[in-house]
């Protein structure tokens, strides 16, 4: 293989051009012959520069309302031609096929196009067949061809063929070869995935082109990365950059405050992807305040996520804290000097995007993959189990729990009372643990649990957990049902004067 290689010839063909005009006029200055189509041609030329339409070369008009221009042996064979293979080279003086050393080249937007929720139509017309086609062919001949395929490689093409006067070296084609590869093989994802939307086709494609190198991963010797758009999802305003497992709470926040978006004032403090603390109330600083009391000791170096915009008084009160992450829709300007007081503390704010509908996980030597839990339990949802129904009061705290519970660890029980959470037992390997961690924390700090209410993450399969509860206090209960033993649970509330609700719904959290 050759190493650096002079550049005499380039084919432009472009959707977007913006930051293409300094290197049509570079290739100008080096004597570099361009050849174009359509639009890009009109761009060059409105440029003063010279240009020679593909259509010359081809000796064939674009045809087909511009579906079919560059598809031409003439352009494909001056791309793929091996320079250092003697019949190629006798080949195109024969056919007179010019070789091209550059194509610049990028893709129509179909990403966009489905976002903008524009009609079938009109995304079909945004699947590129000539683009994809002069990507793949110059990528593959990286060996004699530099392929440029995207706008964001302006910048950086234009310092490489400024810097030594037209030659590019092999480690750069090659380099751009594979940026080249990265944005095929995104494209056809997304169409892919635009046409197995509804997963009729049991295959799983993700492709995510903005990754990050973190610190490292849950743990100082593991490497970590994240692949997504975070700044799409936040806009952050201070604080040092975000680790592994700081991502991990957030996304667990993040998913919890969805349940409360358009609620009341409500303020959630998480820790290892579950709440310690979690309260609605009328002004968010009596959220915030009530939120911490439910677990003060876990809240240390917590993540702390809110509903509403976070005011000066609220940010007094956090600032009282050590947390590593607050997030809010907004902030007022003086809560946002209070908060920029600890050097280190991240400050998000949330921005509104979609979220992923399927979740993602390894498994064994493969991938699972399932819908997101979209169900939220409502009062409309809940059958009366018991002959004792749950005063108007007890239905808020039900739901309230119901809705904390399906984002905490399985096996979880939660215990709540005047919509603020009292203690949770997360992650336990039965349901009794889970119960008696959750009243054991909510005595030690001094939780009065008579009239509280409790919610399962799934059925009780023996009447013990419906006792115990009783015997702490607890008035009133929610859970899937399910259970072929359900009546003994029912019969023990009936006997006690307990109120329990039925959802229909399972909400496991592994």
């Amino acid at each position: 293989m050759s190493s650096a290689k002079k550049a005499s010839s380039a084919l432009i063909s472009v959707f977007h051009k913006d930051g293409l005009e300094p290197i049509v006029r570079k290739f100008q200055e080096l004597g570099i012959t361009i050849y174009s189509t359509g639009g890009t041609e009109k761009f060059i030329t409105d440029l003063g520069i010279d240009v020679v339409p593909v259509e010359d070369v081809t000796s064939y008009p674009s045809i087909l309302g511009g579906r079919v221009k560059t598809l031409h042996p003439k352009v494909f064979g001056g791309i793929l031609n091996r320079q250092d293979n003697a019949s190629d080279v006798a080949q195109l003086a024969e056919f007179e096929i010019p070789q091209i050393d550059i194509v610049i080249v990028d893709l129509y937007p179909f990403e966009k196009t489905v976002a903008s929720g524009a009609s079938e139509q009109d995304i079909i017309e945004k699947i590129d067949i000539g683009g994809i086609s002069l990507i793949r062919a110059a990528a593959k001949n990286f060996k004699d061809v530099t392929c440029v395929s995207s706008m964001e490689d302006y910048a950086d093409f234009l310092e490489v063929i400024s810097a030594d006067n037209g030659n590019i070296s092999l480690e750069d084609r090659k380099r751009f070869a594979a940026k080249s590869f990265n944005v095929s093989s995104h494209y056809d994802t997304a169409i892919f995935n635009y046409f197995n939307k509804n997963h009729d086709l049991a295959a799983l494609k993700v492709s995510e082109t903005n990754g990050k190198v973190l610190r490292y991963g849950e743990n100082p010797h593991q490497k970590g990365f994240f692949f997504g758009d975070f700044d799409a999802m936040f806009s952050k305003l201070h604080g040092k950059e975000l680790s592994y497992n700081n991502l991990l709470d957030v996304d667990a926040a993040v998913n919890l405050m969805l349940e409360f978006k358009n609620d009341a004032p409500t303020f959630a403090i998480l820790k290892h992807n579950n709440a310690c603390g979690l309260a609605q109330r009328d002004t968010l600083h009596q959220a915030y305040v009530d939120a911490l009391a439910g677990d003060p000791v876990s809240a240390f170096g917590g993540v702390l996520i809110s509903n509403k915009e976070i005011d000066k008084a609220t940010a007094e009160e956090i600032h009282k804290l050590f947390c590593e992450v607050v997030i809010a829709p907004s902030y007022d300007s003086e809560a946002l000097e209070v908060l920029k007081g600890k050097k280190n503390r991240i400050i998000l704010i949330q921005n509104e995007v979609d979220m992923p509908e399927m979740q993602v996980r390894t498994c064994l030597n493969g991938m699972l993959l399932q819908e997101k839990d979209h169900k939220t339990d409502t009062i409309a949802d809940l059958t009366n189990a018991t002959d004792t129904n749950p005063t108007d009061q007890e239905l808020e705290d039900l739901i309230f729990a119901s809705k904390l519970c399906k984002h905490t660890k399985s096996n979880t029980i939660v215990l709540a009372k005047n919509k603020q959470l009292c203690a949770s037992g997360t992650g336990q390997t039965s349901r009794v643990d889970a119960l008696n961690q959750a009243i054991h924390k909510a005595q030690s700090f001094n939780f009065d649990l008579k009239g509280a209410v409790m919610a399962s993450d799934a059925f009780f399969p023996f009447p013990d957990c419906v006792e115990i509860a009783d015997k702490a206090g607890i008035t009133s209960v929610i859970q899937p049902g399910g259970s072929i033993k359900d009546q003994l649970s029912v019969d023990y509330c009936n006997e006690h004067k307990i109120s329990m609700v039925m959802t229909g719904t399972r909400h496991f959290k592994h």
